[in-house]
């Protein structure tokens, strides 16, 4: 029945810019009607950071940045469902237009920028659904002109982590001027340092520590991942999120006009970058790392 009403929506859909249909189907989403969760198959049953998934199968940060329709979300059989990214302060982040389709290649580039209610909002929302079922990751990240971004990613955690599964420390995203340089080792060594100090405080007060991962560039080069690699074990990270989008275009992409757009590429494009990157990740990390 789904695919039937995508399928009968898509063409009206797609007559939207983008940007519109996206908005459209967050207020969609907000407003469907909550019914029982049917059960899973226990075979797809994924056991990671002490977290139990029902499936692998997830929603990752950028659909729903600022957390307004976690449980229709949720209602469509997901896993898990990541929100976000999600800045201290509210940031209205790139100009329009700042979403592009590419039909013929199944991509889109996005240029958003951290657009964020910020973290207060977010941390609302949360303790609203406090105890609501379901696994419910955040993405954080800095705020474009911040002048302490590792504090940041901390203040974020601080805020967050006692009212959510997981947090995902975003520090690939192409969209923010600079963001990509701290996954250089030093960089990420003290945001990483500083985000455990931000958890452990939280969980004194809590009384809970929540898993902390990391999400990467499809980008990097290998001794780049050596390094990121190096530094997430060396200090405990719970795991790595492989990837994030990417700033390459491939010469085969069929719609050479679009790609000529500035930002991050997903979907169909991306599958042999960032699987290849996974793989590398898991050759480096072994079993010491979840990804």
């Amino acid at each position: 029945m789904l695919r039937l009403g995508f399928g009968l929506a898509r063409p009206l859909l797609e007559r939207l810019d983008a940007e519109h249909a996206h908005r459209l189907a967050i207020a969609s989403l907000r407003i469907l009607p909550r019914v029982a969760r049917r059960l899973d198959d226990p075979r797809l049953a994924v056991e990671a950071f002490g977290l139990r998934f029902q499936n692998p199968v997830g929603l990752a940060a950028g659909f729903d940045k600022d957390g307004e329709a976690i449980e229709g979300c949720l209602g469509l059989g997901f896993g898990f469902v990541e929100i976000g990214g999600v800045t201290p302060l509210a940031q209205p982040g790139n100009p329009r237009p700042r979403l592009f389709r590419l039909s013929a290649d199944e991509a889109v580039i996005n240029r958003y920028g951290l657009n964020s209610k910020g973290v207060e909002a977010m941390a609302r929302i949360l303790a609203a659904r406090r105890g609501a079922a379901g696994i419910v990751g955040v993405n954080v990240g800095a705020n474009k002109s911040s002048a302490d971004r590792a504090g940041d990613y901390a203040a974020c955690i601080a805020a967050l982590a006692g009212s959510c599964a997981y947090v995902t420390i975003n520090v690939s995203s192409p969209n923010t001027p600079g963001l990509r340089g701290l996954q250089g080792r030093a960089a990420l060594d003290d945001l990483v340092a500083r985000s455990l100090e931000a958890r452990a405080a939280s969980a004194e007060r809590r009384g809970c520590g929540t898993p902390l991962l990391v999400k990467i560039a499809p980008d990097l080069s290998l001794g780049e991942l050596d390094d990121i690699v190096a530094v997430v074990l060396a200090r405990g990270i719970d795991g790595l999120v492989v990837s994030n989008t990417t700033l390459a275009r491939e010469p085969s992409l069929k719609d050479k006009e679009l790609a000529r757009q500035e930002g991050g590429l997903s979907g169909r494009p991306l599958f042999n970058m960032s699987t290849r990157l996974l793989a590398e990740a898991h050759l480096r990390a072994g079993r010491g790392l979840q990804l």
